[in-house]
């Protein structure tokens, strides 16, 4: 029997009319401004300052934030959408717009009271870049065993800490900080914070020299008696644990985007030169060898593809996404490191250095595996709900 109109339901990867003109647009914007400048990005370690200006003028950086606030107004698929196509290009531009749209923007739309809103998500679709701040030298993996102080002092709160790994931090002027308010509570003590840069007690300190992603900036933050008011507490008191594992739920899936995105700029590097470099009097993508392994790895793509868009959909209809978020970011990150590594050989001793795309982007594909949750963070929540409680 055929589906009627009402149980009838499009291929996730169909596009409406709005989707596929952002989809094209970000696309044409990253392969025309942003490939030119990436290799010099990535061996300075600075983002170009004109192309961060660019993407909030163009409504990157406030995708869900509303009209009437200074946003695009679009939804979380759009963020998803724009993620993937910047990070086949560049991940390190992917990075900064995901972790300012679906970490930052994320919880003051979700979590922020409506005077919060209406001061910051204004900035934050202009010209203020957002850092979320809650990893420390001893809260890694388990975040939630966060040294940071927050002291009760009437009508503020002082900060006191240290935290490593925030991405985005050098240019920020907003930073989303958690704090333990309440330490006899333990995790239920910790609390969100809306911290500006130019807040008494509070600086951006050393910047890390990374591996990949070189051009998104991650260092550490120092907090000596940061005054804080408590109108920008954000949420309740004790409130920020449940604050931090949502957002990171569904900032996982911004990381699927980056991941999936990453691998389909390797494979068509991969394609594109498997079809020009000759060996034997043919192209190299005459060889079943080099066929086979190309076809491979465009299977895990477009099923990496298919996870980040079904998490992405399920998160615009207000549906449970704890389990999916967890597979996308785990497979992602997997796809994302062998398509890169398969493009390098492809590429042969070329690949190699760094003349050829192939070798940042293999650079920039292993953080995949690491932030926004570890893959065996990630298998141990995808076990615990397959499994039930244990």
């Amino acid at each position: 029997m055929g589906q009627t109109s009402e149980t009838a339901r499009s291929p996730l990867t169909l596009l409406t009319p709005d989707e596929e003109l952002f989809q094209s647009s970000v696309r044409q914007f990253a392969r025309e401004r942003l490939q030119p400048l990436v290799r010099e990005m990535d061996e300075k370690a600075v983002f170009d300052k004109t192309l961060l200006a660019e993407f909030f003028r163009l409504g990157w950086m406030g995708i869900e934030i509303p009209e009437a606030l200074g946003g695009s107004g679009e939804d979380f698929f759009h963020c998803i959408l724009a993620i993937e196509e910047l990070a086949a290009v560049d991940p390190a531009a992917a990075t900064i717009v995901d972790v300012h749209n679906t970490l930052v923007n994320n919880a003051v739309l979700r979590w922020g009271n409506e005077d919060q809103k209406q001061r910051y998500l204004p900035r934050l679709a202009k010209d203020t870049v957002g850092a979320y701040a809650i990893s420390e030298a001893g809260a890694g993996s388990d975040a939630f065993a966060l040294v940071t102080r927050a002291v009760d002092r009437g009508d503020h709160f002082l900060l006191n800490g240290h935290k490593l790994w925030t991405t985005n931090a050098d240019e920020a002027g907003l930073f989303l900080v958690f704090a333990n308010a309440n330490p006899e509570a333990g995790y239920h003590g910790i609390t969100a914070f809306l911290v500006e840069r130019e807040f008494t007690g509070f600086q951006v300190g050393k910047k890390e020299d990374k591996l990949g992603i070189r051009a998104s900036s991650t260092c550490e933050l120092i907090l000596e008696d940061c005054r804080v008011s408590k109108e920008n507490v954000i949420g309740k008191i004790g409130e920020g644990y449940k604050i931090a594992i949502e957002t990171l739920n569904e900032g996982r899936i911004g990381i699927g985007a980056q991941m999936a995105g990453l691998a389909r700029g390797a494979l068509d590097h991969a394609i594109r030169y498997a079809k020009e470099r000759e060996q034997f009097g043919k192209p190299i993508a005459d060889f079943q060898g080099v066929r086979f392994q190309l076809a491979e790895i465009a299977t895990e793509i477009e099923a990496a593809r298919l996870m980040v868009y079904n998490a992405a959909r399920l998160r615009n209809s207000g549906q449970p996404l704890v389990k999916e978020a967890a597979m996308t970011k785990y497979f992602t990150s997997q796809v994302a490191e062998r398509a890169s590594s398969l493009a390098l050989e492809i590429f042969g001793g070329y690949g190699f250095t760094k003349d050829y795309p192939v070798e940042k982007l293999y650079r920039d594909a292993k953080i995949g595996k690491i932030y926004e949750g570890t893959s065996n963070i990630q298998l141990q929540t995808i076990a615990k709900l397959i499994l039930g409680s244990r």
